[in-house]
């Protein structure tokens, strides 16, 4: 018998054994509560752990127990991009496993931080990779039926910048052979790829930064797209793969080109799952957050709602249908990316524990959907907002608002509300907001310019949030920043030297520039604090606590002592311990709350900023907490660094 005539009887199997029992792949799957096996800890990634070793008694004797550096660092000085370093490492088999910004896998000794290998995909570093040289963590899968020789009987899945799937042996770090080719496989062959990549330095355009997610015997991914660049951007397609062979099980994309629908038409791309996914098992669900159509800013080229774009979606896992679908922004022109994971809990509502998906967005909205329906649990109505006044531009009249929980970031505006640490920065900041459209939130961009509230980094970003379930507390980190969009015509676009953030809009009559406002001095116009951490009461719909988070009073140029609360990049944690650990602020800080009241009981000095979620776990009866510090790769007043580092209680 051939080796691929044994893996197709394995396959088949393993199908057959799926069918007749549907936990088969579950049991195979199961956790220690002492493990971090999935980017959010369980795969419906609620991002809590049972361990409570370290708790809000002993916390403050947190100590660094050890320190790894990758050595994965880009300046941004040598023609590439600046790295950023947001894993989230994961543990299962006693084993810590990361990805670095070059895309390098690597294993330690969670005890010691000690290498016990690696793996270098040798991506090309110096393609435009959008966001810069990024990657947030790995997935890992368990066969539960005998490989040959018990070769990758555990594997570890990544993607790549370079837009490739790669499977690693679990135990030695060395490519998969029965996968793919040689341990991989190309996942360029998307519509719209070759038409919109012309010429090798748009090869960036399509890539990868969040992990995948496993479920049954598949392996499933999304793509980041650098959706302002064009109005024929590749599609969003997500596709699974069987995790055995790599071979294409199914895809679905969010928007499809070739049928007709009553949603969209025209020229557009993207929509794409740039973000985290989250599994369902026992319902055989995968839910995919969506981001935005190409392009961000204008829409007159594809009319309607764009579904299913800036939305969340589930889908059957075997086929890859859609289960059902929940749009959070109709014919997006401000790039609310549905960018914070779908989170999967149970909580109570009218008498009985409901298991819902809890979605977050840019916009400050966070909405609780049933899980099986996709219908909201809190209501939401269709709230008539601004229109656009550009011309062949059709914004959608209404929006969907959320009445409970109330918006986490403020979404309005005023001349009245600028802020600077000086007079003269306020009048600047006066005399900017003064100039601009300004109708709250989802006022259509325009030539005039407009006042994004909140800007494209925030409310709720991929950061995401944690849910206690012991207290049903959904912890949430916010972006409380405003922004300036402007729409160019395309003949002025060459002519434009305004400092900012370009985007050529290719194929519209638009070209688009956008930036944050700041005052003189650096600082944000906006009224802080310019980040906050809140505690959301699931079963009431309720605010528990909120409070700012983090400093900037480093951030900028001079200026003296500022209000506390920064822009943070990098989500929350809880445990039993009663603590919620964070970092994500501009000021290189970790830090742990008090879940209960929001009081910070805990803070250490990191090397570099933590733009990443931190994990916890347990090894040898000592709980370690660890985070990837290595800065903003946006912020250039922010040094960057290629730390991990474990705390541990003496």
């Amino acid at each position: 018998m051939t080796l691929q005539t044994w893996l197709r009887l394995v396959s088949h199997t393993a199908l057959v054994l799926a069918l007749i029992n549907p936990g088969f792949y579950a049991h195979s799957q199961v956790q220690s509560e002492s493990d971090w096996p999935n980017y959010g800890n369980d795969p419906g990634g609620m991002r809590h752990s049972a361990l409570s070793q370290i708790n809000r008694e002993n916390v403050a004797k947190l100590k660094v127990a050890w320190i790894y550096h990758t050595g994965d660092i880009s300046t941004g000085h040598d023609g590439r991009k600046r790295s950023g370093f947001e894993t989230t490492p994961i543990l299962i088999d006693g084993k810590l496993y990361l990805t670095t910004p070059f895309n390098r896998v690597i294993a330690l000794d969670p005890t010691t931080g000690r290498e016990l290998w690696s793996y270098d995909p040798r991506i090309d570093q110096s393609l435009d990779y959008g966001d810069g040289l990024i990657n947030r963590g790995a997935a890992t899968w368990l066969d539960p039926l005998p490989a040959v020789g018990k070769v990758c009987q555990r594997r570890i899945f990544e993607a790549t910048l370079d837009a490739r799937l790669i499977a690693l042996d679990a135990a030695t770090g060395l490519p998969c052979p029965d996968f793919g080719s040689s341990g991989q496989v190309d996942l360029r062959n998307v519509p719209g790829y070759q038409h919109a990549n012309v010429g090798e330095h748009m090869r960036g355009w399509y890539h990868m930064t969040s992990p995948p997610v496993t479920i049954d015997d598949m392996v499933i991914v999304g793509s980041a797209i650098d959706d302002n660049n064009r109005i024929d951007m590749p599609s969003g397609v997500v596709r699974a793969f069987d995790a055995r062979t790599g071979a294409l099980r199914w895809s679905w994309d969010p928007i499809p080109q070739d049928v007709p629908n009553t949603t969209s038409s025209g020229m557009t791309g993207a929509a794409n799952a740039w973000s985290i996914m989250t599994v369902d098992v026992a319902r055989d669900l995968v839910f995919v957050p969506t981001g935005s159509a190409s392009p961000d800013y204008y829409g007159g080229l594809r009319p309607g709602d764009d579904k299913w774009a800036n939305s969340v979606v589930a889908l059957h896992a075997r086929s890859g249908k859609l289960a059902w679908g929940f749009q959070l922004v109709h014919h997006d022109l401000w790039d609310y990316d549905t960018a914070s994971p779908p989170l999967l809990a149970t909580v109570p509502h009218d008498g009985k524990n409901v298991p819902v998906v809890i979605q977050g967005n840019k916009t400050g909205f966070l909405y609780v959907l049933d899980r099986d329906t996709g219908k909201p649990i809190f209501p939401v109505e269709e709230r008539a907002v601004p229109q656009s006044d550009i011309p062949g531009e059709k914004a959608s009249p209404t929006q969907p608002f959320p009445l409970f929980p109330p918006p986490l970031a403020p979404q309005h505006f005023s001349i009245a509300d600028a802020w600077g640490p000086t007079p003269a920065d306020r009048e600047a900041c006066r005399e900017a907001i003064g100039k601009l459209r300004n109708e709250g939130i989802f006022t259509p961009p325009s030539v005039q310019g407009t006042l994004a509230v909140p800007g494209n980094t925030g409310g709720m970003n991929w950061s995401g949030y944690a849910f206690d379930p012991i207290r049903n507390l959904l912890i949430v980190n916010t972006n409380n920043l405003i922004a300036r969009v402007r729409l160019i015509p395309r003949d002025k676009v060459s002519a434009d030297s305004e400092d900012g953030e370009y985007a050529a809009q290719r194929g519209t009559p638009y070209g688009m520039l956008r930036r944050f406002l700041q005052s003189p001095s650096d600082l944000p116009c906006g009224a802080p604090p310019w980040g906050t951490l809140t505690a959301v009461d699931m079963a009431k719909g309720t605010i528990r606590w909120q409070i700012p988070l983090g400093s900037m009073l480093d951030f900028g140029g001079a200026h003296g002592s500022v209000p506390p609360g920064s822009i943070s990049l990098g989500g929350p944690i809880t445990t039993e311990g009663g603590l919620v650990f964070i970092a994500g602020a501009t000021d290189s800080r970790i830090r742990a709350f008090n879940v209960e009241n929001g009081k910070e009981v805990w803070d250490a000095i990191l090397p570099a900023a933590g733009n990443a979620t931190p994990m916890t776990y347990e090894i040898n009866g000592k709980q370690y907490l660890v985070i990837a510090a290595g800065g903003h790769q946006r912020l250039r007043e922010e040094s960057l660094g290629d730390s991990v580092v474990a705390f541990a209680l003496p």
